[in-house]
């Protein structure tokens, strides 16, 4: 497992190393606002365009090739602005960064629940979710201080080395898991299954946590300094928010596996929390802004497994890329659709009613869940409501 985890780190270390230096790293390359933007949404693109896709390769040819490809592809894509260190590189290797992060990251999910008994599904993608999130945390504190020593070539030359690193490890430790036969499959039938109430309320409890993460990540430090805090301690605020859901996320598992949790409140209760945390956000001060993130962080912390393992629950296991790669979908929808929201509705009105907003959706979540699992009692209702998970089904 600890090569699927590496994988995790590296997929979130990557992205974020890089986008939190971009701004401040070439002058050359990034020359306006524009750039910048256009920059840090090739990543983001890329895999909202391409997860779906390796998720349904894995299912074909084994999770295994296709997460080898991806940390390989994820190595070579760095190493090209290692080499040529031009600006119009830094375009090409952030694209293809974000192309092989699509390919490894719905394979190593989707390994996640094959090479764990159901009963462990909720411990495994909470292990998981917490080298996510230490890369979520050390990206910007580590790419920071590479960028200091060597600048960019030195930053994308260690993400370089870490994907080959992580690969070889993978190739020598991963247990092949060949694919399994599956039935037929038309398109109406795959939209039916991502219609269903099994796959839709925990992929939208998950692209609700990533909004809120994501804004939390983005706003904060904006409320912070419009209070008169300095970077150390908007920055500081940050990784709160990271820990906070790198230390939840084990213990939510866990709980979920022991029986003393269960999916339907785990998620709704999550959903509560991030909002909370947005909501406090409006208090004035380092208490508001402190207050926010450990509620954010633990409301992302509480969903993200549950929801992992609520879709490996209800997924057959010749379809676990695909359902993975189209959750990873809904998710980087949330982490782009939050921050469009929040600044949308800051523009019109204020940062606080942009905060209110999306506390607002988040709050109609719980009675989405709660609705949706009440209308029945057998199949997907009952995987959600009892904490059910693959290999009970």
């Amino acid at each position: 497992m600890w090569p699927l985890y590496a994988a995790g780190f590296t997929t979130a270390f990557g992205a974020h190393a890089v986008a939190a230096s971009l701004g401040s790293a070439s002058e050359d390359a990034v020359t306006s606002l524009l750039t910048l933007g256009l920059l840090l949404a090739l990543y983001d693109g890329a895999e909202v365009l391409l997860k779906p896709v390796f998720g349904t390769i894995a299912d074909r040819v084994g999770a295994r090739p296709v997460l080898l490809a991806g940390l390989v592809g994820f190595a070579c894509a760095s190493a090209t602005y290692v080499v040529a260190d031009e600006p119009a590189w830094l375009w090409v290797a952030r694209l293809g960064q974000g192309a092989a992060a699509s390919a490894f990251s719905p394979a190593a999910s989707s390994m996640v629940a094959r090479l764990n008994p159901a009963a462990k599904h909720g411990r495994a993608f909470g292990s998981y979710g917490f080298w996510k999130s230490i890369g979520y945390t050390l990206g910007p504190l580590l790419g920071g201080a590479l960028i200091w020593l060597g600048g960019l070539q030195l930053l994308f030359a260690v993400t370089a080395a870490l994907a080959l690193v992580v690969a070889v490890w993978a190739l020598l430790v991963v247990p092949v898991v060949p694919p399994l036969p599956r039935t037929r499959q038309t398109v109406l039938d795959l939209a039916r299954r991502l219609a269903d109430r099994s796959f839709l309320v925990p992929t939208s409890a998950l692209a609700g946590a990533t909004a809120a993460l994501s804004v939390g990540v983005g706003f904060l430090p904006v409320t912070g300094a419009a209070s008169g805090l300095g970077p150390v301690v908007t920055g500081a605020a940050v990784s709160v928010l990271a820990g906070t859901a790198a230390v939840v996320q084990p213990r939510a598992g866990r709980a979920l596996d022991a029986g003393r949790l269960r999916t339907r409140t785990g998620l709704v209760a999550g959903l509560l929390l991030a909002a909370a945390g947005l909501v406090a956000a409006l208090l004035p001060g380092v208490v508001g802004v402190v207050l926010a993130a450990v509620l954010i962080g633990a409301g992302t912390g509480l969903i993200t497994p549950l929801g992992f393992a609520a879709l490996a629950a209800s997924t057959p296991p010749a379809r676990l890329g695909q359902t993975m790669g189209t959750a990873e979908l809904g998710r980087e929808l949330g982490d782009a659709g939050g921050p469009v929201l929040v600044a949308a509705v800051a523009t019109a009105a204020s940062l606080d009613a942009g905060y209110v907003a999306l506390a607002l959706v988040l709050a109609a979540g719980p009675a989405v869940v709660l609705i949706t699992t009440a209308l029945g009692r057998g199949g997907s209702a009952e995987t959600l409501d009892h904490g059910e998970r693959g290999g009970e089904r």
